[in-house]
């Protein structure tokens, strides 16, 4: 296959395709995304057999146990993939909603329209089920998509793409508003990342290595984050209770996300009292403790925290933890180690809570409640396409009002400028 002139193919057919999905309305969408799903729910035993395929090859290339197990498909997952898709339809629809309309001087109304941002190419690894999620989300957001998979899904991918093509056909919609890359040559990517002429936006879901090399490569703007270096910081007017039960929760309600608390960061006028019990806590579910020397006082067995660890997302049972001077210091810590991504403070104070509020710069800063809600899903959103880091364009966990954009509109009756 010549690479080159395949994914020029695709990037042509997708910019075709995005203009007829951003007029299509949302009755049609709609409509598209339970046919979708109903495709899925009817295909699980065809989708179970090319997710054999996937399992087999992987485990042949010796790939580790976490990458079988994101792999994986089962009767579950495919009843939550189809699921989505419905929860999707039963979203808003963005697409045209008008905001901020008014009347100038001149007699003139003028306002913003929501409108979609055209053509997507979403760049992901081993998770079937980011297919149909993507596929459902730049739909309804009026989207056409240029899916990426992992070359270790290839069979997966292609067997829920065929379910989508379904869905969008049954309502005379173009196939070629979802496309999934159909070869796993590695330089597809390459020129999907620079293909500026037919993709608009660029959300790499995938590992540090992926994202850094779009980061060196790429001539497309991007959504995304690289890193979730996140932090709970116990200020010392925190209710000990509820700090406890906060802090247990963002670590160890799940290790591999990237909203899981990374680094807590614990003021010295409560570390005694707080600091202990949590440790018991840690070390109890196997949680390798990382402290700095205040904090190695008050737990011994917390093993020397380096300079790296307060930069590392570790995605593992390893805590790093941080005796502070206070409020201060803990936003100091954060602005410089910190990745922008989710920050929360536990403190009963309200003047300090806004204080770390406002000068925290990350997507998600938090008062009294666990990093592990950073999500788009917990946030009202839905389903959610990725987190953002970036200030630009969107920012946090990204939905349907994220994959669109704001034009001016401006309203009038003959009105002409003198």
């Amino acid at each position: 296959m010549d690479v080159q002139t395949y994914m020029l193919g695709v990037g042509k057919q997708a910019r075709a395709a995005s203009r007829r999905v951003a007029k299509a309305d949302t009755d049609a969408k709609n409509r598209a995304l339970t046919a979708m799903a109903q495709a899925i729910e009817r295909e699980a035993k065809r989708l179970l057999e090319a997710n054999a395929r996937d399992l087999d090859a992987a485990k042949k290339k010796k790939l580790d146990a976490a990458a079988i197990d994101r792999l994986a498909l089962t009767a579950k997952t495919i009843e939550s993939m189809a699921d989505g898709l419905l929860q999707i339809a039963k979203l808003p629809d963005p697409v045209g909603e008008i905001i901020g309309l008014k009347y100038r001087p001149s007699g003139i109304q003028v306002g913003q329209m929501r409108v979609p941002l055209g053509v997507i190419g979403i760049i992901y690894e081993s998770r079937p089920n980011v297919t149909a999620d993507a596929a459902g989300l730049c739909l309804k957001s009026g989207n056409a998509a240029i899916l990426r998979g992992g070359s270790e899904a290839m069979h997966s991918n292609q067997a829920i793409a065929a379910c989508v093509h379904e869905g969008l056909k049954s309502v005379g919609l173009p196939e070629a508003a979802v496309q999934v890359i159909e070869t796993t040559d590695r330089a597809a990517v390459g020129e999907l990342i620079t293909m500026r002429d037919y993709v608009d936006v660029i959300v790499p879901r995938g590992g540090k290595e992926l994202i850094e090399r779009l980061l060196r490569e790429s001539r497309i703007p991007m959504i995304k984050h690289l890193h979730g270096v996140c932090h709970v910081y116990i200020d010392d007017k925190a209710d000990i209770e509820k700090a406890i039960r906060i802090a247990d929760n963002a670590k160890t309600q799940r290790l591999g996300t990237c909203n899981t608390m990374e680094t807590l960061l614990v003021a010295k006028g409560i570390a005694q009292k707080v600091l202990p019990p949590l440790a018991k806590i840690y070390l109890y579910k196997g949680i390798e403790l990382r402290g700095d020397e205040a904090a190695r006082r008050i737990v011994p067995k917390m093993k020397p925290a380096t300079e790296e660890d307060w930069r590392t997302e570790y995605l593992a049972a390893i805590l790093s933890v941080r005796v502070v001077d206070g409020l201060d210091q803990a936003i100091e810590h954060i602005a410089t180690y910190g990745s922008q991504h989710t920050d929360a403070i536990i403190t009963e104070d309200i003047t300090r809570a806004r204080r770390f509020l406002a000068e925290v710069d990350s997507s998600s800063v938090m008062v009294n409640v666990s990093t592990r809600f950073a999500d788009g899903y917990e946030y009202g959103l839905g389903a959610e396409i990725g987190i953002s880091t970036d200030k630009l364009h969107a920012r946090g966990p990204v939905g349907l009002e994220g994959l669109t954009s704001l034009k001016w509109v401006v309203l009038g009756d003959g009105h002409i400028r003198t």
